[in-house]
């Protein structure tokens, strides 16, 4: 479970494969509403490991 908490960091990883402007969302440049995205699926995957670490008691 704890490999989720890698995602973040490999999907923000790779600059060239967001660094464009198209597909456009509510006038943000895909550039920016990408890594904006990432802010709460990353408290999300947290969230996710958290709970999976308290049912195991790992706390």
């Amino acid at each position: 479970m704890r490999i989720l908490l890698a995602l973040p960091f490999l999907g923000l990883l790779g600059v060239p494969f967001y660094n464009d402007t198209t597909p456009a969302l509510w006038g943000f440049p895909f550039f920016y509403w990408y890594q904006l995205a990432w802010v709460p699926l990353t408290s999300l995957l947290i969230w996710i490991v958290y709970r999976h670490g308290v049912k195991k008691g790992d706390e």
